[in-house]
């Protein structure tokens, strides 16, 4: 007899142990039709019972027509079956229009589904850091923006997220402080950037619904315009150095050339003063030049060297006495 109540004790916790029968109780007492053969299948399927069916049970509790069938695919999927109840309940009272289908195509594409379906309810404000352009005075602005946004749940699968929507807003706020004239306006004006970016319809391809677009701050910084321009008159000094530096070593080679044929020109007037004596010696020779004729030339050549020494002395001396009368 003792044995026998052992193993009824061992039997009876083996079944316990396998087949939730508390979970079916609690089922059964919140009016979720469950059958325990189901329970039993979820085991052999390797789906943890408790997963599927209390999910079941919050969504029947809150009017929603969802499916063991559905709640299970999702949890062998790899789904978060509990967060995607919770995100129907949270659009079934919100009045947003969320199937179970689209909601678990959500939450396998990796995206928290929930929160997606509380930022259709209570939109987010996403603020961007200074966003820094330059106006077409060369003045450099920067404008810091909060982006409110809501989530589009038609969108969340396939849509870009929230760096897409900064970046954006970041180019178009730099293309609207480009287009302006001068600086001032931007400062008057600052919602003249929010206007311009919120009528590009920014949040096309995301996520998300852009409801506003306001400009937080916005701040000067610094002169480009003439911070380029110095730089510009900087790199055209060294170009004009450089071009000048060319041409001064051009001059010096060609002064170092000229002078090279000039010495050239010397040594070539040295020969041809050489070929002289030999010219007249070959004259004496062969009888073409007499020796009085060269005798003649001779005289003639000191005569013209005395008369020059005359005429040198005499230009001292007029150049003496116009010294001593002054």
């Amino acid at each position: 007899m003792l044995i026998a109540v052992v193993v009824a004790i061992v039997l009876l916790g083996i079944l316990f142990t396998f087949v939730p029968v508390m979970l079916w109780i609690s089922a059964l007492a919140a009016g979720v039709k469950v059958s325990i053969f189901t329970l039993i299948g979820m085991r052999l399927r390797r789906v943890i019972p408790s997963r599927v069916i209390n999910p079941l049970i919050k969504a029947h509790k809150a009017g929603l027509n969802v499916t063991t069938n559905q709640l299970e695919s999702h949890y062998l999927a790899g789904g978060n079956v509990d967060r995607v109840v919770n995100a129907l309940i949270a659009a079934h009272r919100a009045n947003i229009e969320l199937i179970f289908e689209r909601c678990a195509a959500i939450d396998l594409a990796g995206r928290d589904v929930l929160e997606a379906v509380q930022m259709s309810v209570n939109p987010k404000v996403i603020e961007t850091p200074f966003i820094a352009g330059m106006a077409m005075n060369g003045i450099e602005v920067k404008a810091k923006a909060r982006i409110t946004v809501r989530a589009n749940i038609d969108r969340l699968v396939g849509g870009s997220g929230e760096e897409t929507i900064i970046a954006r807003v970041g180019e178009g706020v730099i293309s609207t402080i480009g287009s302006s004239e001068h600086h001032t306006k931007v400062l008057e004006n600052p919602d003249m950037i929010s206007q311009t970016v919120l009528a590009k319809g920014l949040d096309s391809g995301t996520a998300f619904e852009i409801l506003s677009i306001d400009i937080a701050d916005v701040d000067i910084g610094k002169n480009i315009g003439a911070h380029l321009q110095m730089e510009q008159a900087e790199a055209d000094k060294n170009i004009a150095q450089a071009k000048a530096e060319e041409r001064r070593a051009m001059a010096v080679a060609k002064e170092q050339e000229m002078k090279a044929r000039v010495e050239e020109m010397k040594a070539k007037v040295v020969e041809a003063e050489a070929e002289v004596p030999l010219a007249m010696a070959e004259a004496l020779r062969e009888g073409n030049l007499g020796v009085m004729d060269y005798m003649n030339m001779q005289n003639i050549e000191a005569d013209t060297d005395m008369r020059d020494s005359i005429g040198r002395l005499s230009g001292a001396k007029v150049d003496h006495k116009d010294n001593k009368k002054n």
